[in-house]
């Protein structure tokens, strides 16, 4: 794997980032030390968790693994927010709850410093002042080294950057959204915030739950027994086959089947080369049950698809875009014009 810096700091990772939301819940613990193992064997060296992760089993299983490694050859990043307790005070983006809950990622990790600590989500009961200014002091103590959001919109990204801005404080360096071919819109804000700000970008559910996977077809009425797409759709999660079976999805997949026999690639290693190949993301975060689909999603590094393709698949997920979004295509044509 090759590295690249997250975002506009000296901070070098492997252009593919290991989620272990898996760990402990759907892996055993053996299982993933061996995943982890393999995963720095191959060049990797960014891991992603977060506290709310099989109620913190995720962070204590990389906590055991990281025992007899290199720590400073590892960029280990968790996430705060949601609720890891029954009390009033176990959920948001408080000072309070921020300084217990990152001194409890610290045990479990067992580790002396976390290398890039991030908010889980948008907190809006929380005054955005008292979150960035614990962030920023947990930096200056040395117990985190950088910061970062996931699954906030545009402006309140934009807005986070620009009060740190204004009080000196540490910033955000990176964004951790949902992006992948069937989730285009995270084009429309965030990633020109991202850009212009110089914000790396890790997105989650690169495959979006399987579906990318290569494992649905159209002449499919429900979705096989045990995938994710099968659980979500009892447990009404968003991949659930009531949700994606229509026609944009269908669309999408028959072009990345094509592109994958074409290039001789999975349709996941297709699905995952296209994000890195888009303006602005540093570092797709692939999840891995076992060790067969870490190995397939491995396999999406190391080559590139043409611009021919990516033109095509680009064109079969494009979603219809509204105003004022519509404006930008519409200036485009302009400029072309000139």
């Amino acid at each position: 794997m090759e590295f690249r810096y997250l975002g506009k700091t000296g901070l070098r990772v492997s252009e593919l980032c290991l989620g272990t939301m898996t760990l402990g819940r759907e892996t055993s613990e053996q299982d993933s030390f061996k995943i982890l193992d393999h995963f720095v064997e191959e060049g990797g060296n960014f891991i992603d968790t977060a506290d709310v992760y099989s109620r913190g089993i995720s962070e204590e299983i990389v906590g055991k693994w990281l025992r007899d490694k290199q720590r400073d050859d590892l960029v280990i990043a968790t996430k705060v927010r949601f609720a890891m307790g029954e009390g009033p005070n176990d959920l948001g983006l408080s000072r309070k709850h921020i300084l217990s809950a990152v001194k409890e990622s610290l045990r479990r990790l067992g580790t002396d410093y976390i290398d890039l600590y991030q908010v889980h989500a948008w907190d809006p009961r929380t005054p955005l002042e008292e979150t960035l200014s614990t962030l920023n002091d947990l930096v200056r103590e040395g117990l985190v080294r950088y910061i970062g959001a996931s699954n906030f919109k545009g402006w309140q990204l934009q807005k986070a950057i620009d009060i740190s801005r204004q009080n000196s404080w540490e910033s955000f360096i990176c964004l951790q959204p949902q992006y992948n071919l069937l989730c285009r819109a995270t084009e429309w804000e965030l990633m020109d915030v991202c850009i212009n700000e110089g914000l790396g970008v890790i997105p989650w559910s690169p495959l979006r739950g399987g579906w990318l996977s290569g494992k649905y077809t159209r002449d499919m009425l429900t979705p096989p027994d045990n995938t994710r797409v099968a659980i979500a759709e009892k447990e009404g999660w968003g991949e659930s086959w009531e949700n994606y079976n229509n026609d944009n999805t269908w669309n999408v997949l028959d072009t990345l089947y094509a592109v994958a026999e074409e290039s001789q690639k999975t349709p996941a290693q297709v699905a995952l080369n296209w994000l890195l190949n888009q303006p602005g993301v540093t570092a797709p975060i692939i999840g891995a049950r076992t060790m067969e689909q870490l190995e397939a999603n491995l396999g999406s590094a190391g080559w590139s698809l043409t611009s021919e393709q990516i033109a095509r698949l680009n064109s079969a997920s494009n979603l219809y875009v509204s105003y004022p979004y519509d404006q930008d295509a519409i200036n485009q044509r302009n400029r072309g014009r000139e």
